[in-house]
């Protein structure tokens, strides 16, 4: 009883020290949803506890007040009881779902710890990969981003050895390239067909080999537990475009391999955050190799696109030297045969104009026939060299075009009524009478095709046609790159010359217009022809930004050369009121130069006899000299024209025209100075007028061009042709 007392008394004071804590978590707690299940169970527990507590009195004597309470509180217990068991079956499964949800909670934790932890990892592989690209691709050298690879793979993850394997220039094998440790013997070659490379080829993730595999053999055998081996592709670039050095020519997608190991006689394994990082690193070296790879291509073709600008400057050079000394050497053999031609066409012609026998006058004629020739070949070689290097320039002015066809007609007509030729003009009505180009090529063009028509017809007529092109007839099939744009400042022209003559055949038209070329039709016939006019033709036409083609049915059928040219129209309306100075009338040869003082400087004295026997022939009386000194001590104002050869060697004639000018002053008073060379470039030219020369002559020179020139010089102060 004593015992049961005592335990009584502790068994309530535990029951009464329960709702005081229960208070308290209800206090502290905020977020409890069962407070009043709390107070109903503090309740239960108070009244166990008041129950053992008034126990207490009934183990002696006791009233029946105490068995009063006695049972009230065993009776307020029992009810407590029954409702606080009614409503934990009610709260039970909720209770139990707080528990299921605290569970899964605990689980997101979990997986959101692991998840904290990858990306803690991840941060930690990018710090390492934007550490390693940094090193890798700091430079673009493959040599030193293959060995920055290495060591820096090797640092980072702690690796016993690292190694690149490349691929051979057959790309049968793959060679031990760049190791870690430089102690292996680089140059070691294993088969690429290999099951353990065929699979690492086949995948661009990181692959586990045997540490026993022939890639992996990177040290010597040994009493050692070798580490863990992976394996990683590298791509390369396709090189079809690209010969790195030793690298081959790869046509075919190709990969090195990279093997690393882990030390050896350790637990540690591969995670897979290392292997990323092992995967963006052969990536990223993948794309480091490429650059350099197009680096070393660009400076190699850097250097070689200076190589080749430096050959083709020094062609440049050698061309443009080779260009001057051609025209030098043309421009002094153009002298130097133009002198002597001279002498025969002058000589020639002074002695066709004596008494001669029938058998002497047909041998004076042909070597003037053949002097003429060669004269008009020298001509032409000149002009194609010119008009080969791009130096001719069309001389642009306006002319009279109908007095152009005129005249042209007035010096073929005499050849063709020796062959009993008709020919005719026709000039359509709205062919612009002043037009603006180059006067004198257009006549070239114009005699040499009507010449030829001429020249290879034996009887009937040749008939020249001359009109406004009109824009439906601009296009030709045979001439694709010609491509005619009309506008209101210029027209085309379009002249046909057709003849009677021999005829060509189709196979051999494409070959007129070539140099030193001829048709079979027209060698046969002995034309006397270089085969150089219509070639000259083509590139005057062209010139003019014009096409040119002949047109023939055959042998015996006659042919019909037609070209169109570009002329310009003159803007203002007062165009046509230039200063032209017309042709020279036909009774010319009917003037009289008697005592007409002229005098003659030429240092050549063949050359100097020779012009002077065509003055005295014409009635002049004719001074000659032979240097700048005396010319300027015998010049008189009796003189009335100075003839001075300007190509006189170390004699500055240009300084002899201006000291004439200086010293006699007005126009008036002074000779006619008119320069004789056989320089046929425009600088003579030019420079002749700039130091105020009336006019040049260019040799060979006949009776008739001397009769010409003087007459031109004493009606109009000038010599409009030269």
């Amino acid at each position: 009883m004593k015992y049961q007392y005592i335990s009584d008394f502790f068994i309530a004071l535990a029951y009464f020290s329960i709702p005081v804590e229960l208070i308290y978590f209800v206090k502290k707690s905020a977020v409890f949803p069962y407070r009043w299940v709390l107070v109903q169970f503090g309740a239960f527990i108070v009244l166990c506890g008041a129950t053992h507590l008034i126990n207490l009195w009934t183990f002696n004597m006791h009233t029946r007040n105490v068995a009063i309470v006695m049972t009230t509180a065993k009776a307020l217990t029992a009810l407590v009881s029954c409702v606080t068991a009614l409503m934990l079956v009610h709260i039970i499964p909720d209770l139990l779902s707080v528990k299921t949800r605290e569970l899964f909670l605990k689980k997101k934790a979990a997986q959101l710890d692991r998840e904290m932890g990858i990306i803690r990892t991840q941060e930690e592989t990018g710090r390492h990969v934007r550490m390693l690209t940094h090193e890798i691709r700091s430079t673009l050298d493959r040599h030193t981003i293959l060995k920055t690879t290495l060591v820096e793979l090797g640092r980072t993850l702690a690796l016993e050895e690292c190694a690149l394997w490349m691929p051979t220039r057959t790309g049968l094998e793959l060679q031990l390239s760049y190791t870690l440790r430089h102690q292996n013997p680089v140059g070691l070659t294993v088969p690429i067909q290999l099951p353990v490379i065929n699979q690492v080829f086949g995948t661009n993730h990181v692959v586990k080999i045997s540490p026993n595999s022939p890639v992996a053999r990177l040290r010597p055998a040994g009493k050692y537990m070798p580490g863990e081996v992976v394996a990683v592709r590298v791509p390369l670039l396709h090189l079809s475009n690209f010969q790195i050095n030793d690298w081959p020519e790869l046509s075919t997608k190709r990969y090195a391999l990279m093997v690393l190991m882990l030390p050896s006689d350790s637990a540690r394994q591969w995670h897979v955050h290392e292997l990323e990082l092992v995967e963006v690193v052969a990536d990223q070296v993948a794309v480091a190799l490429s650059h350099a790879a197009i680096l070393e291509e660009s400076m190699r073709a850097r250097d070689l696109l200076m190589e080749q600008n430096v050959a083709l400057d020094l062609a440049r050079r050698e061309a443009e030297m080779a260009v001057r000394a051609r025209n030098d050497f043309l421009a002094v053999m153009n002298h130097e045969m133009r002198t002597p031609m001279h002498a025969i066409i002058a000589l020639s012609s002074l002695l066709q104009e004596t008494d001669l026998t029938p058998e002497q006058r047909l041998m004076v004629e042909t070597i003037l026939k053949s002097s003429n020739l060669l004269a008009t070949l020298i001509n032409d070689v000149l002009d194609l060299s010119r008009l080969e290097d791009g130096s001719l320039q069309l001389d642009i002015g306006t002319f009279n075009l109908h007095a152009l066809f005129r005249e042209v007609l007035s010096l073929i007509k005499p050849i063709a009524s020796v062959k009993k030729l008709f020919v005719t003009l026709s000039l359509s009505s709205d062919l612009p009478e002043y037009v603006i180009g180059d006067e004198k090529r257009l006549m070239q063009i114009l005699l040499n095709v009507v010449g030829n028509a001429v020249k290879f017809s034996k009887e009937g007529n040749v008939s020249i046609s001359a009109f406004v092109a009109k824009s439906d007839s601009l296009r030709d099939p045979r001439a694709p790159e010609f491509f005619a744009v009309p506008s209101e400042n210029h027209f085309y022209l379009r002249v046909q010359i057709k003849d009677t003559g021999i005829g060509i055949t189709p196979q051999d038209i494409p070959n007129l217009f070539s140099k030193f070329t001829q048709s079979q039709a027209l060698a046969t016939t002995n034309s006397g022809g270089t085969g150089l006019g219509l070639a000259i033709c083509k590139r005057f036409v062209n010139l003019m930004e014009g096409h040119i083609w002949i047109e023939s049915e055959g042998l015996g059928k006659g042919s019909t050369a037609i070209f169109i040219i570009k002329l310009g129209i003159p803007g203002r309306a007062n165009e046509s009121k230039l200063p032209f100075v017309t042709k020279l009338p036909a009774n010319h040869t009917q003037m009289s130069f008697q005592g007409l003082k002229v005098l003659v400087m030429d240092e050549n004295g063949v050359s100097r006899m020779v012009t002077k026997g065509l003055l005295t022939h014409l009635g002049c009386d004719v001074t000659t000299v032979g240097s700048r000194d005396e010319c300027l001590r015998v010049v008189t104002h009796e003189h009335k024209v100075v003839i001075m050869d300007v190509s006189m060697q170390g004699i500055d004639c240009y300084e002899v025209a201006v000291v004439i000018h200086e010293r006699f002053g007005k126009r008036h008073g002074r000779p006619l100075i008119v320069a004789l060379t056989g320089y046929t470039d425009r600088v003579t030219k030019e420079n002749c007028m700039r130091v105020g020369m009336d006019g040049v002559i260019l040799k060979p020179v006949s009776v008739d061009k001397m009769r010409s020139v003087l007459s031109e010089l004493l009606e109009h102060g000038v010599v409009l042709e030269s």
